[in-house]
């Protein structure tokens, strides 16, 4: 997740302003509407040392009731605390029926910082992570608005932050060795954070990142996101009937979207010698790790996805030219029959994973729950939504059995999608792969990049990663796919 998120997204000061504006006179009149609903409401604000936190909450809370609000700031356990379960602490600070509550780092310490820190073992950790999912689910359940918030910013920005408040004697007592400790395991605690995104990143509490550079960007999307779900838990708990869930809450504004694609370098590309020179060593690596795969028993899964004419059939071909055909299989997917429509729409595709020392290669993957059937409308809202983690869980049950796991999305713009388009229409051996419904998918690009988009961002983990391969040329689009797999299996080989 995180390393998808652009850091140096901003608002200029007359927009944010007026946004600003807008959106403090609207979370007045929620809060009054909530409160009226009996709507319980829980704020958690998680981060980086340094990421502004305190001053974030503080902007948030400003045009709200501070009769109708309670902040939390959460410190080390004291005794009386250490000597009950570790979550007795925040169920008793969980709001009365139209209170908030706000919470300046909350329960997720006991997987950050006990963790980092070494107070708690492996086991420990998995009954944390458990015990919190089950805590956000019952509160949930029983009309509790839960939204969380992590707060990112770089190392090299939390350098600077930590820098200036040491220059002022005011503020020099805020940054302790221990930040300073953190700065320096800053890639660990990458790891740890992620780690966290991923395991508690439900549909019932997902996370919101905030991109906390610039200060008036993250105040704006946190109170933009604290608006739109009040507005929908209230719409919901007046017209409960009206088909709305709550997933809809956490639908961000368009400004606060962060896009992943737009960052792409499409114009990478090699000549037609580099090509076949870097081919034709991938692809003789490929053979050998295929053969050491098979001998250690160890499965893959590379799932393909990408825009209409991205390239996944030629880079399939070129994966897979050198291999024994023994031990791998090539996966199409299409619309799913009958058969497959009456059962969860996982099965089919646990129904051709691989065994130890095989490679499943999947042209389009269970991804199509949230983009085409998001997209489409065939499947609900609240199905798409929970997706996500379903996904997540999927994926990470094949790595803990083995399996190296790769997803790529094949990457091009919509000017080289019409070129490739009209070059098949117009070369007879080509026009069976263009469709009426390839010309329809194309005129939905914006709402298809905003499914990719989210969907990268909510799924690219640690143990299954996205690979954006950038695809204009098609070239350096097989050589990138080729020199991901062979890096990964080396690496799984070590």
């Amino acid at each position: 997740m995180l390393e998808r998120i652009d850091l140096t997204k901003n608002l200029d000061k007359k927009e944010s302003k007026e946004l600003l504006d807008r959106l403090d006179s609207e979370l007045a009149s929620l809060q009054r509407e909530a409160k009226a609903c009996n709507i319980p409401v829980m704020i958690i604000f998680e981060g980086w040392g340094a990421s502004g936190k305190g001053t974030l909450i503080n902007r948030l809370i400003h045009p709200m009731d501070p009769r109708g609000f309670k902040v939390f700031t959460i410190q080390k356990e004291n005794e009386e605390e250490a000597m009950r379960p570790f979550l007795w602490r925040f169920w008793t600070k969980t709001p009365a029926k139209g209170r908030i509550h706000v919470f300046d780092r909350s329960w997720y310490n006991r997987v950050l910082k006990d963790r980092i820190d070494g107070r708690v073992n492996k086991e420990q950790l998995m009954s944390a992570y458990n015990e919190i999912v089950s805590f956000e689910e019952q509160l949930s359940v029983d009309g509790t608005l839960i939204i969380k918030f992590f707060l990112h910013i770089s190392k090299k920005e939390q350098k600077k932050r930590f820098e200036k408040l040491e220059a002022s004697e005011e503020t020099r007592w805020r940054v302790t060795g221990e930040d300073w400790k953190h700065n320096k395991q800053y890639d660990e605690y990458v790891g740890v954070y992620e780690d966290m995104l991923e395991k508690t990143d439900t549909a019932f509490a997902p996370w919101t990142i905030v991109e906390a550079t610039h200060k008036d960007f993250a105040a704006a999307k946190i109170i933009s996101t604290v608006v739109n779900a009040l507005k929908a838990k209230i719409k919901n708990v007046k017209s409960p009937d009206s088909g709305q869930d709550d997933y809809e809450a956490y639908a961000p504004s368009p400004e606060f979207t962060t896009s992943v694609l737009d960052g792409v370098d499409l114009t990478k590309s090699f000549t037609k010698d580099e090509y076949k020179k870097k081919l034709n060593h991938l692809q003789k690596r490929l053979s050998v790790l295929h053969s050491e795969l098979y001998r250690r028993r160890v499965p893959v899964v590379l799932a393909f996805e990408g825009w209409d004419a991205g390239g996944k059939g030629g880079a399939i071909k070129r994966l897979t030219a050198e291999l024994d055909p023994r031990g791998y299989e090539v996966i199409p997917t299409a619309s799913p029959n009958d058969i497959e429509k009456s059962h969860h729409y996982l099965w089919r595709f646990w129904n051709n994973m691989p065994k130890a020392g095989h490679i499943a290669i999947f042209d389009r993957t269970w991804y199509g729950r949230v983009m085409v059937e998001r997209i489409e409308g065939f499947c609900t809202s609240a199905e798409w939504h929970r997706a996500y983690k379903e996904i997540n869980q999927m994926e990470e049950h094949l790595y803990n059995a083995g399996a190296v796991v790769i997803k790529f999305w094949m990457h091009i713009d919509q000017d080289e999608q019409e070129r490739r388009f009209k070059e098949r229409m117009e070369n007879p051996e080509k026009q069976w792969k263009i469709t009426d419904e390839d010309w329809r998918n194309r005129e939905k690009w914006p709402q298809y990049e905003e499914a990719v988009n989210e969907m990268i961002i909510r799924t690219s983990t640690s143990y299954a990663p996205w690979v954006i391969v950038e695809g204009n040329c098609k070239y350096y689009a097989r050589v990138k796919v080729l020199e991901t797999v062979v890096e990964a299996l080396e690496e799984r080989l070590k």
